[in-house]
């Protein structure tokens, strides 16, 4: 199927292999720009608006790679009633590095985690691979905005299958409890929707690092 095709099939029937198709579709079509600039989104956030057209001429691919050093989402036709599909940045930068928009992975709740009295742990800091230096650098720049300028992560595992990036609690200066999912919620926009994301006291866990 050819992505104006897949992009006139009906809501009702875009299931999990219309989106594989999408992707494969789009990474390989043009893409007609409709402003030359970011727009905020409904949820707050940058995205790019592009639409597919049969006069686009805006290589898809070379979009999404200079979104992900940026910053900065997609929306794909956005003047319909719902975009036929929004990238988060999350999911454009690890597509540049992967290939992959996202990784199927088990749904892990955004929010506060508890470890268990003696749950063994495996930690360290996130590799170069798992959050690249300009992925930190825009991350790190999220921050500073909210006024916390020195955010500290662990990445954690109880099984070395599934992990967690945390963020110290103490260093976003102790919100309350209430605001933990909102906060969670927001840094997963910055993250592929596989990553899972905690916010947790650094109290009985290893030392946390600084986000550089």
């Amino acid at each position: 199927m050819s992505l104006q095709e897949l992009v006139n099939v009906p809501d009702e029937k875009r299931d999990h292999q219309w989106e594989i198709d999408f992707f494969m579709a789009i990474t390989q079509s043009n893409l007609k720009l409709l402003h030359d600039a970011p727009q905020k989104g409904p949820d707050g956030w940058p995205y790019l608006l592009a639409e597919t057209s049969p006069d686009a001429t805006e290589s898809a691919n070379k979009i999404m790679q200079w979104l992900a050093l940026k910053g900065v989402g997609l929306a794909i036709n956005p003047t319909k009633s719902y975009p036929d599909y929004v990238f988060t940045y999350g999911m454009l930068w690890h597509f540049k590095e992967t290939g992959l928009f996202y990784r199927t992975a088990e749904e892990a709740p955004a929010g506060t985690v508890e470890l268990e009295k003696g749950q063994k742990l495996h930690s360290g800091p996130p590799t170069p691979q798992y959050l690249p230096q300009y992925v930190r650098n825009i991350l790190k720049q999220f921050f500073i905005d909210q006024a916390v300028h020195r955010p500290r992560i662990l990445v954690m595992s109880a099984d070395r299958k599934h992990y967690d990036l945390a963020f110290s609690l103490e260093s976003l200066g102790n919100p309350p409890t209430k605001e933990h999912a909102g906060i969670a919620e927001a840094i997963s926009w910055f993250l592929p929707p596989h990553y899972s994301v905690v916010l947790v006291s650094e109290v009985g866990l290893p030392p946390f690092v600084d986000l550089v």
